[in-house]
């Protein structure tokens, strides 16, 4: 029976979702919801504030700050009241309500950016006030999309775990946000299981690998600056999904009464899509980085979908299934 003394001391590191019925193919989904952040941020963010410790960053009434789409700047939340660290994230307009009144309700202070950086959009202008705080009130900057602490930590975890569940699997795919599970997953399969193909999932309108900017809704995956930490030579296939079939595949999944995140549909759908041009690929394993619930007043509500991306994604029948997504 664990017994915990601080919330970033559990997580469920061993439970994969059969997606085979899903699929169509032997498709395993490693759930990384389960946990008090709710995500897979808690690793980072223990991981990050762990190090900061170490060096003596951090001491006895410091303040955090961090740049967050939601859910590290939950995952940091808990472990600041935790720790008695104080915490200002900065985040955009896309984050959702169901995160924001997480973080505040931690006794986070959230300060949301609406204006965007006219060349790195919204996020740039959150780092932009990131890097104001710092210099005028001395706050702590993790900096996740810098710090090696992001990606170790799934070096050290996650891409164990797959490894250590599924020896076989042939391809392993993986969201690219920070890119900090991206890279960590990477590296270690590289190391220990040379033989597995990872292939990155990406959604429309990133630069992460060269394709030009547009329009993001969904937070989670994606960014408008190129994440510093990533190592492209470690990636062996990139796929980009519209956000529509994020969508369509969130939805679809709670038909077999699964509610994932956005984030979450976004990888089983290029998973869905990158399998059925490599029908012969045996094992696949899949990261989910989150749950549906602080997604139901975006991508589960049917009027936000509808302003965004039109009646008739509603009007279709999301059971997506092996047929994939779109069609």
């Amino acid at each position: 029976m664990p017994i915990i003394s601080a919330p970033q001391d559990f997580n469920t590191d061993d439970l994969f979702v059969d997606l085979r019925r899903f699929a169509g193919h032997p498709l395993f989904l490693k759930c990384e919801g389960f946990n008090f952040a709710g995500s897979i941020k808690i690793k980072a963010a223990r991981s990050m504030v762990a190090a900061a410790e170490r060096r003596g960053d951090l001491r006895p009434g410091s303040t955090l700050v961090e740049s967050s789409s939601g859910n590290l700047g939950v995952a940091l939340s808990l472990v600041a009241a935790s720790s008695g660290y104080r915490f200002v994230c900065v985040t955009d307009s896309r984050c959702t309500l169901g995160a924001r009144q997480l973080m505040e309700t931690m006794g986070a202070e959230v300060r949301i950016v609406t204006e965007p950086h006219p060349e790195h959009g919204l996020l740039g202008a959150r780092i932009a006030l990131v890097r104001q705080l710092c210099a005028e009130r001395g706050f702590v900057w993790l900096n996740q999309y810098e710090n090696a602490g992001n990606w170790r930590a799934h070096y050290e975890t996650t891409g164990p775990q797959i490894a250590g569940a599924f020896p076989d699997a042939e391809v392993v795919f993986i969201g690219a946000g920070t890119t900090g599970t991206l890279m960590g997953c990477a590296r270690y399969l590289r190391e220990h299981r040379p033989g597995t193909r990872v292939v990155a999932i990406d959604t429309v309108g990133s630069v992460t690998f060269g394709t030009p900017p547009a329009r993001r809704m969904i937070p989670g995956l994606g960014t408008g600056i190129r994440p510093p930490m990533l190592d492209a030579s470690y990636v062996d296939d990139v796929l980009h999904v519209e956000e529509a079939d994020t969508v369509r595949t969130c939805r679809a999944l709670t038909q077999e009464g699964f509610c994932f995140g956005g984030s979450t549909g976004t990888v089983v759908s290029g998973a869905l899509s990158w399998l059925q041009q490599h029908p012969d690929i045996g094992t696949a394993v899949a990261i989910a980085p989150d749950l549906g619930d602080r997604y139901l007043d975006t991508v589960y509500h049917d009027q936000w979908v509808a302003d965004l991306y039109g009646e008739d994604l509603l009007e279709h029948d999301t059971t997506i299934r092996a047929a994939g997504p779109g069609r």
